[in-house]
């Protein structure tokens, strides 16, 4: 795109979206969409830094993590790579009274949201269910079973509404995460319907990686995903995903308009997942590798930095800096997990009811009996 060149809103052609920043790093000033909704940043030098932090230490992290559960350390990995700017560019939208209903997957929102990053690794490795105070961080726990978190959300923004908590810039808002193959379930198609009619303060937030697990997204639908929501009576648009500017300047109005009475808004933050759906998948079964590597081309963490080296905003020591903080950051991430509990098999009976059952009593007996009969084997 080039700088100042406008893009439609609810007509943006096929491939089209809105973007703040090149994949080669040049700066768009602004975006006028169709409704003339204008959309841009204003960040100091230091905010710009800020943002590359950010997408490095939660890459790094990320990666540490895929390693972990390489080593036998987490049962399993949700990995980030290639969304990072999609979740760091929301996550810093937010403002600190909006509520966070995430998947299992946005760790980088996490991070934004003041969370320890230990806390996911808790609940890959089996030992707990997620360690933080959702009301605290203003940041729902993690949610595995697809889709079901939209409903959750529109649940708690109707209950905003019904608080009295909107209505004005100080209002709180609500996002639901959710990824290109959870826009097929019924609860998402449901949340729209709900959040549509009574005009709930929730920002719908799709990352469109591109595939469900292996299905890629022509195999989803026959239009544009943030065209939905015309058919639930709320605006939608799509925004480069891996533009860190372009996607908090976007997620911040749809925010704001929420906040302010303007109801839900569906958006679609078009990125790519770089690696295996889980550490669980094997990608290289349904995508070619001529596709990852153009991709590569648009990756979120080189084109802010070759903003940053082009306008002077750091230099080569301050890169370097960043990169040894989050090697640092992972390091001490390492111990933390080495230094966990082996998870408990039997725990898994502990909190299927609140008070009790006699079926899960005899279910842990006999399970408990079981894994017994496999250690004294083994003397």
């Amino acid at each position: 795109m080039a700088k100042g060149e406008s893009v439609a809103g609810s007509d943006i052609p096929a491939g089209g979206f809105v973007q703040l920043l090149t994949p080669d790093g040049e700066r768009v000033d602004t975006v006028t969409t169709a409704d003339g909704t204008t959309y841009s940043v204003d960040f100091t030098d230091e905010e710009y830094r800020g943002l590359y932090r950010d997408l490095v230490t939660v890459r790094r992290l990320d990666s540490e993590a895929v390693a972990l559960q390489r080593q036998g350390e987490l049962g399993i990995w949700a990995s980030l790579l290639g969304q990072e700017a999609a979740q760091v560019g929301s996550g810093r939208a937010l403002r600190p009274q909006d509520m966070a209903f995430p998947t299992y997957r946005e760790h980088g929102v996490l991070y934004c949201r003041g969370i320890d990053p230990i806390m996911p690794f808790g609940l890959f490795r089996g030992v707990d269910q997620g360690g933080w105070d959702p009301n605290e961080f203003k940041f729902n726990t993690y949610t595995i079973v697809i889709g079901s978190q939209t409903l959750h959300a529109t649940g708690y923004a109707m209950g905003v509404t019904m608080d009295g908590k909107t209505g004005s810039a100080d209002g709180e808002a609500v996002i639901a995460y959710f990824g290109d193959g959870a826009t097929s379930q019924g609860e998402v198609n449901e949340s729209f319907v709900w959040s549509g009619v009574f005009n709930a303060p929730i920002v719908f937030f799709c990352q469109n990686n591109q595939y469900a697990i292996s299905e890629p997204l022509e195999r989803q639908t026959r239009v544009p995903l943030y065209r939905r929501a015309g058919g639930y009576g709320f605006p939608g648009i799509r925004v480069d995903g891996n533009d860190v500017l372009a996607t908090y300047a976007v997620t911040r109005a749809a925010l704001d308009n929420a906040r302010n009475g303007q109801g839900p808004t569906l958006i679609e933050a078009y990125t790519y997942r770089m690696g295996a759906h889980t550490s669980s998948d094997d990608p290289t079964r349904y995508r070619i590798a001529s596709e990852v590597e153009a991709w590569k081309a648009k990756d979120p963490i080189s084109r802010l930095k070759a903003f940053l080296s082009k306008q002077k905003i750091a230099k080569k020591d301050f890169f370097a800096e960043v990169d040894a903080e989050a090697n640092k950051q992972a390091l001490d991430l390492r111990e933390r997990v080495l230094a966990m509990p082996d998870p408990q098999p039997v725990t898994l009976f502990d909190n299927v009811y609140p008070n009790g059952s006699p079926e899960i009593d005899a279910q842990r007996t006999a399970f408990t009996e079981y894994q017994a009969s496999f250690e004294g084997s083994a003397h």
